[in-house]
């Protein structure tokens, strides 16, 4: 659940990262005295820093636990293990792939996040033995049943969204850049999102999302980070509540492996049926 992007080496790389410092690094700018220009331009900087701080893992894999948090005191716990590939030139790939319980094993979806244009996902349902294919119209709809959305699970690239710069806030002690981003897909099922970046290290910690009327439907917040390989965050724990109908789910991660050599060929559609 992090802000990124994939093609991140070369030149104009190098510009923007100067860019975007230049700009971080000049007087702080309140909401009240940020021009439209100027707030729009620190948006983008800082966007651009969170995406550079995390360029060049390779690829990744972890086990979650999904714990649905229903109405009243029921909960429904969920494990599976999620794969992801860094792509140059485009959005990550990934397969999240269910382990328990006994009725969603091998249940997986495939994600081909892009930089521009919609993504591509596709469901694999063992029990009926057919990929599906998840329409754009659909991702704004309930990935199994849980708070977080199809298009939830896509990584966040920089291209994907406009930005603008709000103010400066702590948050839980953390001082904190808050940017709003607006979806550049006329199909998402938010017209805005309102992010929270710890300014230490640019890592997400909280991110409201606003529904197509415009009202706050969901915040998700993210704690328990750790460093790997001396430079890239991962959080131990996403929670998403959804305001509207007074649900949750929460995410734990562990056990994040980096660099053990996947490739295009694990995130093709037959891999689907093929995983364990």
């Amino acid at each position: 659940m992090k802000v990124k992007g994939i093609s991140r080496t070369g030149f104009c790389r190098a510009l923007f990262a100067v860019i975007g410092m230049a700009i971080l690094s000049g007087p702080a700018l309140s909401q009240e005295s940020a021009s439209p220009a100027s707030a729009a331009e620190r948006g983008l900087a800082i966007a651009r820093e969170a995406d550079r701080r995390d360029s060049g893992f390779g690829d990744t894999t972890v086990d979650l636990a999904m714990l649905l948090n229903l109405s009243g005191n029921e909960q429904v716990r969920r494990e599976m293990r999620q794969l992801t590939l860094e792509v140059e030139g485009d959005g990550d790939k990934s397969i999240m792939v269910f382990d328990r319980p006994r009725d969603l094993n091998g249940t997986a979806i495939l994600t081909f996040t892009h930089k521009a244009g919609s993504d591509d996902q596709w469901l694999y349902l063992p029990a009926l033995k057919r990929v599906k294919r998840i329409s754009a119209a659909d991702k704004s709809g309930p990935f199994m049943g849980s708070e977080f959305a199809y298009e939830d699970l896509s990584s966040q690239e920089v291209e994907k969204y406009t930005y603008t710069y709000l103010r400066d806030e702590s948050l839980d002690g953390e001082p904190c850049f808050v940017v709003e981003r607006v979806p550049v897909d006329p199909k998402s099922g938010y017209t805005r999102q309102v992010t929270w970046l710890d300014k230490s290290e640019y890592r997400l910690r909280r991110v409201d999302y606003y529904d197509r009327k415009g009202e706050l439907l969901k915040t998700m917040t993210l704690s328990g980070y750790t460093q790997y390989l001396d430079q890239y965050w991962r959080p131990g724990k996403m929670i998403m509540d959804n305001h509207q109908n007074g649900k949750s789910t929460t995410l734990i991660f562990e056990d994040y492996r980096f660099r053990t050599g996947l490739t295009d060929s694990d995130f093709d559609r037959s891999a689907l049926s093929r995983i364990r």
